[in-house]
Protein backbone atom coordinates (compact mmCIF):
# COMPACT_ATOMS: atom_id res chain seq x y z
CA UNK A 1 0.00 0.00 0.00
CA UNK A 2 1.43 3.43 -0.90
CA UNK A 3 2.49 5.51 2.06
CA UNK A 4 0.06 8.26 1.08
CA UNK A 5 -2.78 5.81 1.52
CA UNK A 6 -1.83 5.10 5.13
CA UNK A 7 -0.83 8.55 6.41
CA UNK A 8 -2.65 10.94 4.07
CA UNK A 9 -6.24 9.75 4.27
CA UNK A 10 -7.47 13.03 5.70
CA UNK A 11 -7.23 14.27 2.12
CA UNK A 12 -10.00 11.92 1.03
CA UNK A 13 -8.15 11.05 -2.17
CA UNK A 14 -7.21 14.65 -2.95
CA UNK A 15 -3.53 15.58 -3.29
CA UNK A 16 -2.38 17.16 -0.02
CA UNK A 17 1.32 16.32 0.26
CA UNK A 18 2.48 18.93 -2.26
CA UNK A 19 0.99 22.45 -2.33
CA UNK A 20 -1.03 23.74 -5.24
CA UNK A 21 0.81 26.27 -7.37
CA UNK A 22 0.11 29.96 -6.92
CA UNK A 23 -1.62 31.53 -9.88
CA UNK A 24 -4.08 34.12 -11.12
CA UNK A 25 -7.03 33.40 -13.42
CA UNK A 26 -8.52 36.42 -15.18
CA UNK A 27 -11.91 34.71 -15.42
CA UNK A 28 -12.35 35.18 -11.66
CA UNK A 29 -12.23 38.98 -11.80
CA UNK A 30 -15.68 40.44 -11.02
CA UNK A 31 -15.09 43.11 -13.67
CA UNK A 32 -14.50 40.37 -16.25
CA UNK A 33 -17.51 38.34 -15.06
CA UNK A 34 -19.73 41.41 -15.36
CA UNK A 35 -18.82 41.63 -19.06
CA UNK A 36 -19.59 37.94 -19.56
CA UNK A 37 -23.08 38.47 -18.12
CA UNK A 38 -23.67 41.46 -20.40
CA UNK A 39 -22.50 39.59 -23.50
CA UNK A 40 -24.91 36.81 -22.57
CA UNK A 41 -27.71 39.39 -22.49
CA UNK A 42 -28.19 39.41 -18.71
CA UNK A 43 -27.80 41.97 -15.94
CA UNK A 44 -24.35 41.88 -14.40
CA UNK A 45 -22.95 43.29 -11.19
CA UNK A 46 -23.52 46.70 -9.68
CA UNK A 47 -19.84 47.66 -9.76
CA UNK A 48 -20.52 51.33 -9.04
CA UNK A 49 -22.64 50.69 -5.95
CA UNK A 50 -21.88 49.19 -2.54
CA UNK A 51 -18.41 47.57 -2.31
CA UNK A 52 -18.56 43.93 -3.31
CA UNK A 53 -18.29 40.85 -1.15
CA UNK A 54 -16.28 38.18 -2.98
CA UNK A 55 -15.92 34.50 -2.11
CA UNK A 56 -13.36 32.09 -3.59
CA UNK A 57 -13.94 28.38 -3.03
CA UNK A 58 -10.80 26.27 -3.31
CA UNK A 59 -8.56 29.31 -3.03
CA UNK A 60 -5.31 27.34 -2.70
CA UNK A 61 -2.56 29.53 -1.32
CA UNK A 62 -4.77 32.54 -1.91
CA UNK A 63 -2.81 34.54 -4.46
CA UNK A 64 -5.81 35.37 -6.65
CA UNK A 65 -7.97 36.36 -3.70
CA UNK A 66 -5.15 38.46 -2.24
CA UNK A 67 -4.55 40.24 -5.56
CA UNK A 68 -8.25 41.05 -5.81
CA UNK A 69 -8.30 42.34 -2.22
CA UNK A 70 -5.28 44.61 -2.62
CA UNK A 71 -6.73 46.08 -5.84
CA UNK A 72 -10.05 46.77 -4.09
CA UNK A 73 -9.34 47.84 -0.50
CA UNK A 74 -13.04 48.62 0.10
CA UNK A 75 -14.21 45.15 -0.96
CA UNK A 76 -14.58 42.20 1.39
CA UNK A 77 -12.83 39.05 0.17
CA UNK A 78 -13.08 35.55 1.66
CA UNK A 79 -11.05 32.52 0.61
CA UNK A 80 -11.88 28.95 1.65
CA UNK A 81 -9.74 25.86 1.16
CA UNK A 82 -9.64 22.30 2.48
CA UNK A 83 -5.85 22.16 2.90
CA UNK A 84 -4.56 23.75 6.13
CA UNK A 85 -1.12 24.29 4.58
CA UNK A 86 -2.70 26.45 1.89
CA UNK A 87 -4.64 28.50 4.43
CA UNK A 88 -1.59 28.98 6.65
CA UNK A 89 0.43 30.25 3.68
CA UNK A 90 -2.37 32.59 2.57
CA UNK A 91 -2.80 34.06 6.05
CA UNK A 92 0.95 34.60 6.38
CA UNK A 93 1.07 36.42 3.04
CA UNK A 94 -1.89 38.63 4.01
CA UNK A 95 -0.28 39.52 7.33
CA UNK A 96 3.10 40.36 5.81
CA UNK A 97 1.52 42.38 3.00
CA UNK A 98 -0.73 44.24 5.43
CA UNK A 99 -3.94 43.24 3.65
CA UNK A 100 -6.81 43.56 6.12
CA UNK A 101 -9.90 43.24 3.91
CA UNK A 102 -9.49 39.49 3.40
CA UNK A 103 -10.19 36.41 5.48
CA UNK A 104 -9.10 32.81 4.92
CA UNK A 105 -11.04 29.85 6.29
CA UNK A 106 -9.96 26.20 6.42
CA UNK A 107 -13.01 24.00 5.91
CA UNK A 108 -14.32 20.82 4.32
CA UNK A 109 -17.01 21.80 1.80
CA UNK A 110 -18.83 18.51 2.40
CA UNK A 111 -19.67 19.54 5.98
CA UNK A 112 -19.07 23.29 5.99
CA UNK A 113 -22.70 24.38 6.20
CA UNK A 114 -23.15 22.26 9.34
CA UNK A 115 -20.13 23.51 11.31
CA UNK A 116 -19.19 26.69 13.15
CA UNK A 117 -17.47 28.27 10.15
CA UNK A 118 -20.74 28.67 8.24
CA UNK A 119 -21.76 31.77 10.17
CA UNK A 120 -18.34 33.35 9.52
CA UNK A 121 -18.89 33.40 5.76
CA UNK A 122 -20.53 36.64 4.56
CA UNK A 123 -23.13 36.78 1.82
CA UNK A 124 -21.37 37.11 -1.51
CA UNK A 125 -21.99 39.18 -4.63
CA UNK A 126 -19.47 37.02 -6.48
CA UNK A 127 -18.35 33.43 -5.85
CA UNK A 128 -15.66 31.71 -7.93
CA UNK A 129 -14.54 28.09 -8.18
CA UNK A 130 -11.44 27.43 -10.25
CA UNK A 131 -10.07 23.89 -10.49
CA UNK A 132 -12.45 22.46 -7.90
CA UNK A 133 -15.62 20.90 -9.27
CA UNK A 134 -14.03 18.17 -11.45
CA UNK A 135 -11.60 17.14 -8.72
CA UNK A 136 -13.88 16.49 -5.74
CA UNK A 137 -16.27 13.70 -4.74
CA UNK A 138 -20.07 13.90 -4.76
CA UNK A 139 -20.46 14.78 -1.05
CA UNK A 140 -18.15 17.76 -1.61
CA UNK A 141 -20.10 18.85 -4.67
CA UNK A 142 -23.35 18.69 -2.71
CA UNK A 143 -21.75 20.77 0.03
CA UNK A 144 -20.62 23.35 -2.50
CA UNK A 145 -24.16 23.68 -3.86
CA UNK A 146 -25.53 24.09 -0.31
CA UNK A 147 -22.96 26.81 0.35
CA UNK A 148 -23.82 28.68 -2.85
CA UNK A 149 -27.54 28.42 -2.10
CA UNK A 150 -27.02 29.89 1.36
CA UNK A 151 -24.38 32.53 0.69
CA UNK A 152 -24.80 33.93 -2.84
CA UNK A 153 -27.07 36.96 -2.84
CA UNK A 154 -29.97 37.34 -5.28
CA UNK A 155 -28.42 38.69 -8.47
CA UNK A 156 -25.02 37.34 -7.42
CA UNK A 157 -22.63 35.88 -9.98
CA UNK A 158 -20.89 32.49 -9.76
CA UNK A 159 -17.95 31.38 -11.92
CA UNK A 160 -17.09 27.70 -12.14
CA UNK A 161 -14.41 26.03 -14.24
CA UNK A 162 -14.27 22.28 -14.83
CA UNK A 163 -12.91 19.62 -17.16
CA UNK A 164 -15.61 19.14 -19.77
CA UNK A 165 -17.04 16.23 -21.70
CA UNK A 166 -16.98 15.08 -24.40
CA UNK A 167 -13.54 16.66 -25.00
CA UNK A 168 -11.96 14.66 -22.16
CA UNK A 169 -13.60 11.38 -23.18
CA UNK A 170 -10.56 10.04 -25.00
CA UNK A 171 -8.25 10.90 -22.09
CA UNK A 172 -10.16 9.10 -19.32
CA UNK A 173 -8.08 5.96 -19.72
CA UNK A 174 -4.85 7.94 -19.76
CA UNK A 175 -5.64 9.67 -16.46
CA UNK A 176 -6.59 6.41 -14.75
CA UNK A 177 -3.45 4.70 -16.06
CA UNK A 178 -1.26 7.59 -14.93
CA UNK A 179 -2.75 7.67 -11.41
CA UNK A 180 -2.84 3.92 -10.80
CA UNK A 181 0.69 3.37 -12.11
CA UNK A 182 2.07 6.33 -10.22
CA UNK A 183 0.58 5.22 -6.89
CA UNK A 184 2.28 1.83 -7.26
CA UNK A 185 5.69 3.19 -8.24
CA UNK A 186 6.26 6.13 -5.88
CA UNK A 187 5.18 7.65 -2.57
CA UNK A 188 4.99 11.43 -2.86
CA UNK A 189 2.37 12.57 -5.34
CA UNK A 190 4.73 14.71 -7.45
CA UNK A 191 6.97 11.65 -7.82
CA UNK A 192 3.92 9.54 -8.55
CA UNK A 193 2.96 11.73 -11.48
CA UNK A 194 6.49 11.49 -12.88
CA UNK A 195 6.41 7.69 -12.63
CA UNK A 196 2.93 7.50 -14.10
CA UNK A 197 3.91 9.70 -17.03
CA UNK A 198 6.79 7.38 -17.83
CA UNK A 199 4.31 4.52 -18.13
CA UNK A 200 1.96 6.59 -20.30
CA UNK A 201 4.87 7.58 -22.53
CA UNK A 202 6.05 3.98 -22.87
CA UNK A 203 2.59 2.79 -23.89
CA UNK A 204 2.21 5.67 -26.32
CA UNK A 205 5.50 4.58 -27.91
CA UNK A 206 4.10 1.05 -28.03
CA UNK A 207 1.06 2.37 -29.96
CA UNK A 208 -1.39 1.37 -27.23
CA UNK A 209 -4.92 1.64 -28.62
CA UNK A 210 -6.29 4.03 -26.00
CA UNK A 211 -3.18 6.12 -25.45
CA UNK A 212 -1.26 6.63 -28.68
CA UNK A 213 -2.30 9.37 -31.08
CA UNK A 214 -4.94 10.96 -28.85
CA UNK A 215 -4.84 14.78 -28.82
CA UNK A 216 -4.98 15.21 -25.04
CA UNK A 217 -2.32 12.56 -24.46
CA UNK A 218 -0.04 13.91 -27.19
CA UNK A 219 -0.37 17.43 -25.82
CA UNK A 220 0.43 16.28 -22.28
CA UNK A 221 3.52 14.35 -23.34
CA UNK A 222 4.77 17.17 -25.58
CA UNK A 223 4.47 19.81 -22.86
CA UNK A 224 5.30 17.79 -19.77
CA UNK A 225 8.82 19.21 -19.68
CA UNK A 226 7.37 22.72 -19.39
CA UNK A 227 4.86 21.86 -16.64
CA UNK A 228 5.67 21.70 -12.96
CA UNK A 229 5.09 18.32 -11.38
CA UNK A 230 3.13 19.86 -8.50
CA UNK A 231 0.57 21.17 -11.01
CA UNK A 232 0.39 17.82 -12.81
CA UNK A 233 -0.06 16.01 -9.49
CA UNK A 234 -3.08 18.13 -8.58
CA UNK A 235 -4.43 17.81 -12.12
CA UNK A 236 -4.14 14.03 -12.57
CA UNK A 237 -3.54 12.28 -9.24
CA UNK A 238 -6.83 13.11 -7.51
CA UNK A 239 -8.92 10.03 -6.80
CA UNK A 240 -12.32 11.68 -7.39
CA UNK A 241 -11.38 13.38 -10.69
CA UNK A 242 -13.95 13.15 -13.42
CA UNK A 243 -14.91 15.51 -16.24
CA UNK A 244 -18.51 16.65 -16.57
CA UNK A 245 -21.10 17.45 -19.18
CA UNK A 246 -22.25 21.06 -19.06
CA UNK A 247 -25.87 19.96 -18.70
CA UNK A 248 -25.06 18.05 -15.51
CA UNK A 249 -23.31 21.06 -13.98
CA UNK A 250 -26.31 23.22 -14.91
CA UNK A 251 -28.61 20.73 -13.19
CA UNK A 252 -26.46 20.74 -10.04
CA UNK A 253 -26.28 24.54 -9.90
CA UNK A 254 -30.05 24.78 -10.32
CA UNK A 255 -30.37 23.37 -6.79
CA UNK A 256 -28.90 26.70 -5.63
CA UNK A 257 -31.26 28.64 -7.95
CA UNK A 258 -28.35 29.47 -10.25
CA UNK A 259 -28.98 30.01 -13.96
CA UNK A 260 -26.28 29.61 -16.59
CA UNK A 261 -25.86 32.86 -18.55
CA UNK A 262 -22.56 32.84 -20.48
CA UNK A 263 -18.99 31.65 -20.82
CA UNK A 264 -16.23 33.54 -19.02
CA UNK A 265 -14.10 32.78 -22.09
CA UNK A 266 -15.62 35.74 -23.87
CA UNK A 267 -14.96 34.66 -27.45
CA UNK A 268 -17.01 31.51 -26.79
CA UNK A 269 -20.11 33.70 -26.59
CA UNK A 270 -19.80 34.43 -30.33
CA UNK A 271 -20.97 31.32 -32.19
CA UNK A 272 -19.52 32.56 -35.49
CA UNK A 273 -16.03 32.38 -33.94
CA UNK A 274 -16.60 28.91 -32.50
CA UNK A 275 -18.41 26.97 -35.23
CA UNK A 276 -18.32 26.66 -38.99
CA UNK A 277 -21.32 27.32 -41.19
CA UNK A 278 -22.63 23.74 -41.19
CA UNK A 279 -22.41 23.33 -37.43
CA UNK A 280 -24.16 26.66 -36.89
CA UNK A 281 -27.07 25.40 -39.01
CA UNK A 282 -27.55 22.68 -36.40
CA UNK A 283 -27.05 25.11 -33.51
CA UNK A 284 -29.81 27.50 -34.61
CA UNK A 285 -32.37 24.69 -34.53
CA UNK A 286 -32.40 24.96 -30.74
CA UNK A 287 -33.58 27.74 -28.45
CA UNK A 288 -32.54 25.92 -25.28
CA UNK A 289 -29.14 27.37 -24.28
CA UNK A 290 -28.06 24.12 -22.61
CA UNK A 291 -28.67 22.20 -25.82
CA UNK A 292 -26.81 24.85 -27.80
CA UNK A 293 -23.83 24.44 -25.47
CA UNK A 294 -23.93 20.67 -25.96
CA UNK A 295 -23.72 21.20 -29.72
CA UNK A 296 -20.69 23.44 -29.19
CA UNK A 297 -19.05 20.94 -26.83
CA UNK A 298 -19.51 18.12 -29.34
CA UNK A 299 -17.86 20.26 -32.02
CA UNK A 300 -15.04 21.87 -30.04
CA UNK A 301 -11.91 20.61 -28.27
CA UNK A 302 -13.15 22.52 -25.23
CA UNK A 303 -11.37 20.69 -22.42
CA UNK A 304 -11.94 23.33 -19.75
CA UNK A 305 -15.25 25.14 -19.50
CA UNK A 306 -15.54 28.52 -17.77
CA UNK A 307 -19.22 28.84 -16.93
CA UNK A 308 -20.94 31.90 -15.48
CA UNK A 309 -24.13 31.53 -13.45
CA UNK A 310 -26.40 34.14 -11.86
CA UNK A 311 -28.70 33.60 -8.89
CA UNK A 312 -31.84 35.07 -10.37
CA UNK A 313 -30.78 35.94 -13.92
CA UNK A 314 -32.51 38.99 -15.41
CA UNK A 315 -32.55 39.50 -19.15
CA UNK A 316 -31.68 42.90 -20.59
CA UNK A 317 -33.03 44.65 -23.63
CA UNK A 318 -30.32 45.17 -26.28
CA UNK A 319 -30.29 48.93 -25.66
CA UNK A 320 -29.80 48.38 -21.91
CA UNK A 321 -26.98 45.95 -22.54
CA UNK A 322 -25.24 48.31 -24.95
CA UNK A 323 -25.56 51.15 -22.47
CA UNK A 324 -24.00 49.02 -19.73
CA UNK A 325 -21.16 47.92 -22.03
CA UNK A 326 -20.53 51.57 -22.91
CA UNK A 327 -19.71 52.20 -19.24
CA UNK A 328 -16.93 49.56 -19.23
CA UNK A 329 -13.41 50.96 -19.11
CA UNK A 330 -10.67 49.19 -21.09
CA UNK A 331 -6.90 49.37 -20.83
CA UNK A 332 -4.71 48.10 -23.66
CA UNK A 333 -2.39 45.25 -22.59
CA UNK A 334 0.11 45.90 -25.36
CA UNK A 335 1.18 48.85 -27.45
CA UNK A 336 -0.89 49.78 -30.48
CA UNK A 337 2.00 48.70 -32.69
CA UNK A 338 1.97 45.19 -31.14
CA UNK A 339 -1.76 44.59 -31.40
CA UNK A 340 -2.58 41.21 -32.92
CA UNK A 341 -4.90 41.99 -35.81
CA UNK A 342 -5.43 38.33 -36.66
CA UNK A 343 -5.66 35.24 -34.45
CA UNK A 344 -6.86 31.68 -34.64
CA UNK A 345 -10.29 30.66 -33.33
CA UNK A 346 -12.06 27.27 -33.48
CA UNK A 347 -14.01 28.22 -36.60
CA UNK A 348 -10.78 29.16 -38.38
CA UNK A 349 -9.40 32.66 -38.51
CA UNK A 350 -10.51 35.89 -36.84
CA UNK A 351 -9.41 39.36 -37.86
CA UNK A 352 -9.93 42.75 -36.26
CA UNK A 353 -11.27 45.23 -38.81
CA UNK A 354 -8.61 47.93 -39.07
CA UNK A 355 -11.03 50.71 -40.01
CA UNK A 356 -12.95 50.07 -36.80
CA UNK A 357 -10.31 48.90 -34.32
CA UNK A 358 -7.46 51.07 -35.66
CA UNK A 359 -8.65 54.39 -34.19
CA UNK A 360 -9.70 52.58 -31.02
CA UNK A 361 -6.23 51.07 -30.56
CA UNK A 362 -4.57 54.45 -31.13
CA UNK A 363 -6.80 56.02 -28.46
CA UNK A 364 -6.20 53.19 -25.98
CA UNK A 365 -2.45 53.51 -26.56
CA UNK A 366 -2.70 56.84 -24.76
CA UNK A 367 -4.42 55.31 -21.72
CA UNK A 368 -7.61 53.54 -20.58
CA UNK A 369 -10.91 54.74 -22.04
CA UNK A 370 -14.60 54.05 -21.56
CA UNK A 371 -16.16 52.00 -24.35
CA UNK A 372 -18.76 54.72 -24.92
CA UNK A 373 -16.00 57.26 -25.51
CA UNK A 374 -14.20 54.90 -27.88
CA UNK A 375 -17.37 54.47 -29.93
CA UNK A 376 -17.66 58.26 -30.13
CA UNK A 377 -14.28 58.61 -31.84
CA UNK A 378 -14.48 60.32 -35.25
CA UNK A 379 -14.34 58.39 -38.52
CA UNK A 380 -15.44 55.01 -37.13
CA UNK A 381 -17.35 53.01 -39.78
CA UNK A 382 -19.98 51.98 -37.19
CA UNK A 383 -20.88 52.75 -33.58
CA UNK A 384 -23.66 50.31 -32.76
CA UNK A 385 -21.88 47.20 -31.41
CA UNK A 386 -20.04 47.67 -28.11
CA UNK A 387 -20.27 43.90 -27.59
CA UNK A 388 -17.96 43.34 -30.55
CA UNK A 389 -15.48 45.93 -29.28
CA UNK A 390 -15.33 44.53 -25.74
CA UNK A 391 -15.64 40.88 -26.67
CA UNK A 392 -12.88 40.88 -29.27
CA UNK A 393 -10.33 42.97 -27.37
CA UNK A 394 -10.88 41.41 -23.94
CA UNK A 395 -11.59 37.94 -25.34
CA UNK A 396 -8.31 37.94 -27.27
CA UNK A 397 -6.57 39.00 -24.03
CA UNK A 398 -5.38 42.28 -25.54
CA UNK A 399 -7.37 44.57 -23.25
CA UNK A 400 -8.11 44.58 -19.53
CA UNK A 401 -11.56 45.61 -18.26
CA UNK A 402 -11.36 47.85 -15.21
CA UNK A 403 -13.54 49.86 -12.87
CA UNK A 404 -11.86 53.22 -13.22
CA UNK A 405 -8.76 54.96 -14.51
CA UNK A 406 -5.58 53.80 -12.76
CA UNK A 407 -3.56 55.94 -10.38
CA UNK A 408 0.12 55.84 -9.59
CA UNK A 409 1.00 52.58 -7.85
CA UNK A 410 0.38 53.12 -4.13
CA UNK A 411 2.39 51.61 -1.24
CA UNK A 412 -0.03 48.68 -0.77
CA UNK A 413 0.32 47.68 -4.40
CA UNK A 414 4.10 48.06 -4.43
CA UNK A 415 4.46 46.02 -1.23
CA UNK A 416 2.18 43.27 -2.55
CA UNK A 417 4.00 42.93 -5.87
CA UNK A 418 7.41 42.88 -4.20
CA UNK A 419 6.34 40.25 -1.69
CA UNK A 420 4.74 38.07 -4.37
CA UNK A 421 7.94 38.15 -6.42
CA UNK A 422 10.02 37.32 -3.35
CA UNK A 423 7.82 34.39 -2.36
CA UNK A 424 6.97 32.79 -5.65
CA UNK A 425 9.51 33.51 -8.40
CA UNK A 426 12.11 30.88 -9.22
CA UNK A 427 13.76 29.76 -12.42
CA UNK A 428 11.44 26.78 -13.03
CA UNK A 429 8.17 28.75 -13.04
CA UNK A 430 8.81 31.91 -15.04
CA UNK A 431 5.90 31.23 -17.41
CA UNK A 432 3.34 30.55 -14.67
CA UNK A 433 0.28 32.77 -14.99
CA UNK A 434 0.30 35.40 -12.23
CA UNK A 435 -0.79 39.02 -11.86
CA UNK A 436 0.44 42.43 -10.82
CA UNK A 437 -1.70 44.33 -8.35
CA UNK A 438 -2.80 47.74 -9.64
CA UNK A 439 -3.95 51.01 -8.08
CA UNK A 440 -7.43 52.31 -8.81
CA UNK A 441 -8.51 49.90 -11.55
CA UNK A 442 -10.19 47.25 -9.41
CA UNK A 443 -8.60 44.55 -11.54
CA UNK A 444 -5.27 42.72 -11.19
CA UNK A 445 -3.11 42.84 -14.31
CA UNK A 446 -2.54 39.29 -15.65
CA UNK A 447 1.08 38.50 -16.47
CA UNK A 448 3.65 35.69 -16.44
CA UNK A 449 5.73 35.17 -13.32
CA UNK A 450 8.77 36.75 -15.00
CA UNK A 451 6.88 40.04 -15.42
CA UNK A 452 6.16 40.01 -11.69
CA UNK A 453 9.87 39.63 -10.97
CA UNK A 454 10.93 42.40 -13.35
CA UNK A 455 8.29 44.84 -12.08
CA UNK A 456 9.38 44.22 -8.49
CA UNK A 457 13.05 44.80 -9.38
CA UNK A 458 12.17 48.04 -11.16
CA UNK A 459 10.50 49.30 -7.98
CA UNK A 460 13.58 48.46 -5.91
CA UNK A 461 16.36 49.75 -8.16
CA UNK A 462 16.95 53.12 -9.80
CA UNK A 463 17.86 51.65 -13.20
CA UNK A 464 17.16 48.35 -14.92
CA UNK A 465 19.96 45.78 -14.92
CA UNK A 466 18.81 42.88 -17.13
CA UNK A 467 22.16 41.06 -17.09
CA UNK A 468 22.33 41.07 -13.29
CA UNK A 469 18.70 40.03 -12.95
CA UNK A 470 19.20 37.20 -15.43
CA UNK A 471 22.20 35.99 -13.44
CA UNK A 472 20.06 36.10 -10.28
CA UNK A 473 17.24 34.10 -11.85
CA UNK A 474 19.42 31.77 -13.89
CA UNK A 475 21.95 30.85 -11.21
CA UNK A 476 23.52 27.51 -12.08
CA UNK A 477 22.33 27.65 -15.70
CA UNK A 478 24.75 27.79 -18.67
CA UNK A 479 26.01 31.24 -19.62
CA UNK A 480 24.27 31.26 -22.98
CA UNK A 481 20.91 30.61 -21.29
CA UNK A 482 21.53 33.51 -18.92
CA UNK A 483 22.38 35.75 -21.86
CA UNK A 484 19.15 34.85 -23.64
CA UNK A 485 17.20 35.47 -20.45
CA UNK A 486 18.92 38.84 -20.03
CA UNK A 487 18.00 39.84 -23.58
CA UNK A 488 14.40 38.83 -22.95
CA UNK A 489 14.28 40.83 -19.70
CA UNK A 490 15.71 43.86 -21.50
CA UNK A 491 12.91 43.60 -24.06
CA UNK A 492 10.36 43.29 -21.24
CA UNK A 493 11.64 46.49 -19.65
CA UNK A 494 11.36 48.39 -22.92
CA UNK A 495 8.02 46.99 -24.06
CA UNK A 496 6.10 46.08 -20.92
CA UNK A 497 7.19 48.52 -18.21
CA UNK A 498 5.40 51.48 -19.89
CA UNK A 499 2.19 49.43 -19.90
CA UNK A 500 2.62 48.48 -16.22
CA UNK A 501 2.96 52.18 -15.39
CA UNK A 502 0.00 53.13 -17.58
CA UNK A 503 -2.23 50.59 -15.84
CA UNK A 504 -1.24 51.42 -12.26
CA UNK A 505 0.99 48.43 -11.51
CA UNK A 506 4.29 50.33 -11.41
CA UNK A 507 5.04 53.73 -9.93
CA UNK A 508 5.92 56.53 -12.35
CA UNK A 509 8.87 57.83 -10.35
CA UNK A 510 11.32 55.11 -11.41
CA UNK A 511 13.43 55.05 -14.54
CA UNK A 512 13.05 51.91 -16.64
CA UNK A 513 16.00 52.47 -18.98
CA UNK A 514 18.36 49.49 -19.15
Amino acid sequence: MPLTASIGRWGGGYVTDVPYLPGYYRHQSPVHLNIACLLGGFCGLDLAGTPLSCLELGCGRGFGALALAVCNPCWRVTGIDFNPAHIAAARAFAAEAGITNIRFIEADFATLMDDRHACEIPEADVATLHGLWSWVADPVRRGIVRLLAAKVRPGGVVQISYNALPAWQSALGMQRLLREAGERLAVRSDRQVEAGLEVVHALAEAKAQHVAGLPFVDSLLQHVGHSQTAYLAHEYMTEAWRPCFHADVVAAMSEAKLDWVASANLLENFSSLMLGDEARKVLVRFDDPVMRELVKDVCLPRGLRQDVFVRGARRMRPAERDDALGKVMLGLLCSEAQLAWEFEVPSGHAALERRFFGPIAVSLDQGPRYVGDLLALPDLPRRDNPGELVGMLVGSEQALPMLAAPGDADPRVIRFNRLAAKRFVHQENLNTGMALATSGTGAPLPCPMLDLFVAARLEEEQTADPASWAAMLGAGRPEDQQERLGAFIERLVVERAPIWRRLGALSTRRSSAP
